[in-house]
């Protein structure tokens, strides 16, 4: 190669090196919680992703009143978009797939128990019996979030953003690299009692990219009445707080709404059926952080996981 060839291809490879855009982070506060976005980009679109999350909550909030669910539920005549159709068929997809473990219409129970949008005392087993029978209100807050994350990675997209991280609330979406030029690096958080949420220990660290991640956990939103521990997961088809060894469901997938839905199942079913839904899904991969008989922490992961355990 001659010297002159030589120092053409060293100004082009330095020029674009110089030409690539640098990383943004926008934060905000929606659905209840933190979003943290981080995009490689020459432009700032923090006011198209937040104007995309708010139809979100148009859509789907509890606490907005004029929202298409709080309309349903007080049973209004709603004329239904396509984003509410595209969740709510892959809720009735994700039940069926699940043999109701996912039920979008546990909001009655979820509040029953006191949870949820509203508080209510703990109920006696004939109005859990009366409010199995009767599903009057919808839910869709256990795939909202995961739902938001797909709504800006779509933004993003067809703003030409390639390397990306949606973050909110925990559920994320990831795109090619993160500002080290690597892959994303994401935590599993350590499961331990903290109704605060003011710890942060984390479990594991996922290493990978273009793939969305949700998780779900009985260790944060619980309370305790007469030495019995109640937790926040509703089995849709008993109507009472699941009590198997299970503390956390970490699911990976192509889209966030699908690892949401399936994080939230994963609860509901244990680890058995869990497991069993696994085997059946392929593209699914999931981390799942439970109880033994001594009460110790233990892991079960999907054998294509283990490249991504950050060592």
């Amino acid at each position: 190669m001659s010297k002159v060839l030589y120092c053409f291809l060293t100004v082009v490879l330095m020029v674009g090196c110089s030409q690539r855009a640098s990383y943004r982070q926008n934060q905000g506060f929606v659905f209840g919680t933190i979003y943290n976005i981080t995009y490689e980009s020459a432009t700032d679109w923090q006011s198209e992703i937040e104007a995309e999350l708010q139809k979100v909550d148009n859509e789907f909030s509890m606490f907005n009143e004029q929202s298409t669910v709080a309309r349903l539920n007080r049973g209004e005549s709603v004329d239904t978009s396509a984003m509410f159709r595209e969740v709510y068929l892959l809720a009735q997809k994700v039940n069926q797939d699940t043999d109701g473990a996912f039920d979008i219409s546990v909001a009655p129970l979820v509040n029953a128990w006191g949870f949820g949008f509203k508080h209510q005392q703990m109920p006696t087993p004939e109005q859990v019996d009366s409010l199995l029978k009767i599903r009057d209100q919808m839910d869709f807050s256990a795939i909202a979030k995961g739902y938001g994350c797909d709504v800006v990675a779509r933004l993003l997209e067809q703003k030409g953003v390639s390397n990306y991280m949606v973050e909110i609330g925990g559920e994320v979406v990831l795109k090619g690299e993160n500002p080290r030029q690597t892959l994303w690096h994401v935590g599993v958080t350590k499961p331990v009692e903290d109704s605060l949420s003011t710890e942060g220990e984390l479990q594991a660290v996922l290493t990978m990219t273009d793939r969305a991640m949700a998780t779900s956990g009985n260790y944060r939103n619980f309370y305790y009445k007469d030495g019995q521990r109640y937790a926040h997961t509703i089995d849709p088809r008993t109507g009472y707080p699941v009590q198997h060894n299970i503390l956390s469901a970490t699911v990976l997938a192509d889209d966030c709404a699908t690892a949401d839905a399936y994080a939230t199942s994963f609860m509901v079913l244990g680890m058995d059926g869990a497991k069993a839904v696994l085997a059946r899904h392929p593209e699914l991969e999931a981390y799942l952080i439970y109880t033994d008989a001594q009460n110790c922490l233990q892991v079960w992961y999907s054998p294509t996981l283990g490249e991504k355990i950050a060592e």
